[in-house]
């Protein structure tokens, strides 16, 4: 049984792309302002706080101060738990979020596919069933040779989670390695209660045809998607892969140009027209905190303007060296 609220009426025109921005504030004042979906905050020294919109992502931030990543809707939000599973809703929008410790139920990928099944279940159960993008972020995501990679296990586990939930199509996606507890499984997901658009890049080879080298399972998450009212891009974890191999290993300025050319290709494949503004919230993931300088300097002189949160935080290759998410409003 659910406990929490049901979530409201429907407005069928309601559907404009949630607002998504960084601020500089505390969770106790911004979670009492109207429209609140979500709210992050990152690292150990975030905020605890219990309200179920309320998010502490396991990534350490190398940004100081370090603001909050916010999620806000023109409608009035709902919100509650179901046993490990926290929830709001409201206007067709839906926020879900599950934290698992791997220790308590069999490893990676036993916990990747209870998480999955969890998310899968309490979704489908809801009108705004469309699971439009999905962040995951799992320790030590690179340790473990061969297929017992650990990414690799999280992969088969999230696919046996998923079962046939996805079978129409996969949601865009971020999966990262995080510092904090390396047992530590996070994943949330935006859905909404109208399907997005799959948007895919025709340099990159799609993950889930990825040859056999990558492990048992492919991942399974498409480029991007552009949202139901075609007015904002939710953007997967972009890097420096070419084809489905990786390019310019230990080249840390190469491999960023790489994923900023590959961020203009998922634009232009979506109709957007190119380039990033004050309005588009990107992410850098950064695996090496002694790189955050030399990062935060190309960005700015690349991407003038645009809002950059940088996190310490492993690509799901161990070659890869800096990963970028993000948002692109039309």
């Amino acid at each position: 049984m659910i406990h929490g609220c049901e979530s409201p009426q429907i407005d069928p025109l309601a559907r404009r792309a949630p607002h998504v921005s960084y601020r500089l504030t505390e969770p106790a004042a911004v979670l009492q302002e109207a429209g609140i979906l979500a709210a992050f905050g990152f690292g150990a020294g975030a905020a605890q706080h219990d309200d179920p919109r309320w998010l502490r992502v396991a990534l350490e931030s190398l940004d100081t101060p370090t603001p909050l990543e916010l999620w806000q809707i023109d409608a009035d939000v709902h919100c509650g738990r179901n046993g490990a599973l926290r929830w709001s809703a409201g206007g067709g929008w839906l926020f879900a979020a599950i934290e698992l410790d791997e220790r308590a139920h069999g490893g990676p990928r036993a916990t990747a596919k209870l998480a999955y099944e969890e998310l899968h279940r309490f979704a489908a159960a809801h009108s705004a069933h469309h699971v439009l993008r999905v962040w995951n972020y799992l320790g030590m995501i690179n340790h473990g040779e061969g297929d017992e990679e650990r990414y690799k296990q999280f992969c088969d586990g999230r696919a046996a989670g998923m079962g046939s939930f996805f079978a129409d199509g996969f949601p865009a996606a971020s999966a990262i390695g995080h510092h904090a507890d390396g047992h530590q499984l996070q994943v949330y997901l935006l859905a909404c209660d109208q399907p997005g658009r799959r948007v895919e890049n025709p340099r990159q080879v799609s993950a889930w045809r990825y040859p056999r080298q990558y492990g048992r399972t492919p991942p399974s998450f498409a480029r991007a998607m552009s949202l139901p009212a075609h007015d904002a891009l939710a953007i997967s974890g972009t890097a420096a892969v070419v084809g489905h191999a990786s390019a310019h290993r230990d080249d840390l300025d190469a491999q960023l140009e790489e994923t900023l050319t590959n961020l203009e290709a998922l634009l232009a494949s979506a109709d957007i027209a190119a380039g990033f503004d004050t309005h588009s919230p990107l992410k850098a993931y950064v695996r090496h905190p002694t790189d955050a300088a030399r990062v935060r300097a190309l960005l700015r002189q690349r991407l003038p303007g645009v809002p950059v949160l940088l996190l310490h935080g492993d690509i799901c290759r161990s070659e890869l060296l800096v990963e970028i998410d993000g948002w692109r409003y039309a």
